[in-house]
């Protein structure tokens, strides 16, 4: 009897289905008054819900959602669970309805998920859907949260093929601001990246850099659905004083947890919250990332992700082989790796090397060279440094300037000026002095300083054996005839005795670390330069010299030309002038 009776209103259901083309506003209406009303308008559910399509109507679509949102909030906490659902009912009416009222809800909610995810959905639609499917969130047994209903959901957000940015935004701004609708979104993040991990064959996860300008397969687009909904939840507050707002009456515990009063602390909240905001980037970050998305995380993660983890030297393995990679990737992968050695107690063996190594003209033009150039001039503060490191990053540094831009140049010259400064033990590479007396070290200068020879090594990539200490910054003499203003007179900084730390003050990386060819270009405009005498003329002179210039005088060639008119007119010479006679001064 129960099942023909669901067979029936099955076949009415499809019926209606192909008739919701011609239903009017005013009808649909009227179905929802009758639905609410009693229970023998049950059949009415289905027909509202076919109508939950992003393809119908908006006016309706919308009036079709209250009232089902209306009809289904109070039926939430007697609705079973979908295990329970599945049995047999048998001849008990109130069985029967609660396993209807079981398939109808998870109608629903598939059309509400369908609403908020699909990019064909009006922005009013994609809204109120979005705020229904949260109100069934929390309206569980008990005021808990419905992980199962989020975790749906947020599984066809990251499988959308479709921008899923307008959805974020609206999930950033209302729900991300409170504490369990976060931390329940890190823990579904943290299980749906491991899912896409377990399915990744070991190859795809060694090409950290692939992709085409082509269509993108479905891995790579949930990694990015990944990332971007990771990226719009805000950063975590830990301070002791903040509150911290729940979207539930229970706040983190859903179905089948206990909780007692303990567990109700901010302090322990918060200490449950970093412990999701770890698993989730961890798992994250074990996927194969495409390029962009890779440097997007390496870009950030010392602000975003190092200071909100409960272990940040977990992330040990993800920033030394990144860093291990080269190129651009090594230098965005610095910052992170510096905090961890420098606050986390981590130990790389190699780390100078490798930063040895990625000092080429490239890092002088890349987009996050303000960043790593103030962390190169950080890394290489401490006293600890042996002179020889010192000495060859000061060489290498200075052996850039022939290759980079004028800008890069200036960097240099600010950073071997604290190279200098920290380290005296280096200062010889400026100035030798050699003692006469010394026969053995002279014959060893003789032997290293040979004419138009440099014993510095500059493909060696080990610092120790670049020959640096044999060297000398003789390129850094080469800038005082720059072509570029800024640097020929920048250079001069160096000519100080930079010994005397008293009289001498280190320069700000951050003042120069930004330069490039605009900024030169502007600096040198704007500099005022001392006035100097100009002349103009109306007309373009005949004369080096005109004869108002000197009154009194008469030069050669006026003379001539008097001359020769006087003896046109008058026939005889009143006045003979030699060509090679100088100048002579007439009586007036």
């Amino acid at each position: 009897m129960g099942r023909s009776s669901s067979a029936t209103a099955a076949a009415g259901s499809k019926k209606r289905k192909s008739k919701t083309g011609a239903v009017t506003l005013g009808e649909v209406k009227t179905l929802g008054q009758e639905l609410l009303s009693s229970r023998a308008h049950l059949n009415h559910a289905p027909t509202l819900l076919a109508l939950l399509s992003p393809s119908a109507p908006l006016d309706l679509a919308l009036e079709a959602l209250i009232s089902l949102q209306s009809f289904f909030v109070p039926l939430v906490p007697s609705i079973p669970s979908a295990a329970a659902a599945v049995g047999d009912a048998g001849s008990d009416p109130e069985l029967v309805f609660k396993s209807w009222l079981r398939k109808r809800f998870d109608e629903l909610l598939a059309a509400l998920v369908e609403l908020t995810v699909s990019p064909h959905s009006d922005e009013a639609i994609r809204d109120l859907a979005l705020d229904a499917l949260m109100d069934f969130v929390k309206l569980g047994k008990d005021g808990r949260f419905q992980s199962a209903i989020y975790h749906k959901f947020l599984h066809a957000l990251i499988d959308a093929a479709d921008s899923i940015d307008p959805l974020l935004e609206l999930l950033g701004g209302k729900y991300f601001k409170y504490a369990d609708v976060c931390y329940f979104t890190y823990t579904s993040l943290d299980k749906i990246s491991s899912s896409i991990g377990n399915k990744t064959t070991d190859s795809e996860k060694n090409d950290l850099h692939s992709g085409d300008d082509g269509s993108e397969d479905r891995g790579t687009i949930c990694v990015r659905n990944i990332y971007n909904t990771l990226a719009h939840i805000p950063a975590l507050d830990f301070q002791e004083e903040s509150v911290l707002h729940m979207w539930s009456t229970v706040g983190l515990f859903s179905k089948g947890e206990k909780n007692s009063s303990e567990d109700s602390s901010p302090t322990y909240i918060k200490k449950k919250l970093k412990s999701k905001f770890t698993k989730a980037w961890v798992s994250f970050l074990k996927l194969p990332l495409p390029l962009d998305v890779y440097k997007e995380v390496l870009a950030t993660i010392h602000q975003n992700i190092i200071p909100s983890m409960s272990n940040p030297a977990i992330l040990c393995d993800f920033l030394t082989r990144s860093y291990d990679i080269g190129g651009v990737i090594s230098v965005m992968a610095l910052s992170g790796l510096f905090i961890l050695m420098t606050q986390h107690g981590l130990e790389y063996p190699k780390f100078y090397d490798k930063l040895y190594a990625l000092l080429t003209p490239v890092v002088f033009m890349a987009k996050h060279r303000a960043v790593f150039l103030q962390l190169l001039d950080a890394c290489l503060k401490s006293s600890y440094i042996p002179a020889y490191l010192a000495a060859a990053f000061a060489k290498r540094l200075s052996r850039l300037t022939l290759s980079v831009p004028p800008a890069g140049a200036i960097i240099i010259i600010a950073l071997i000026h604290n190279l200098l400064r920290r380290h005296p033990s280096i200062n010889f590479l400026v100035h030798w002095e050699i003692d006469a007396n010394d026969s053995e070290t002279a014959n060893k200068a003789s032997q290293h300083k040979k004419v138009g020879t440099d014993p510095f090594n500059n493909e060696e990539t080990d610092p120790a054996k670049s020959g640096a200490m044999r060297s000398s910054l003789w390129e850094i003499d080469t800038l005082r005839h720059h072509y570029s203003p800024a640097v020929s007179r920048f250079v001069a900084s160096l000519e100080n005795d930079l010994t005397i730390r008293a009289k001498t003050t280190e320069m700000k990386i951050s003042d120069f670390s930004s330069g490039s060819y605009a900024t030169v270009f502007r600096d040198e405009a704007r500099r005022r330069i001392k006035q100097v005498p100009l002349a103009f003329y109306r007309t373009t002179p005949n004369y080096l010299f005109q004869a108002s210039d000197f009154p009194g005088w008469t030069f050669r060639d006026q003379l001539k030309n008097v001359a020769e008119t006087t003896v046109e007119e008058n026939g005889i010479s009143t006045l003979e002038i030699s060509d090679s006679s100088p100048a002579k001064r007439l009586r007036v």
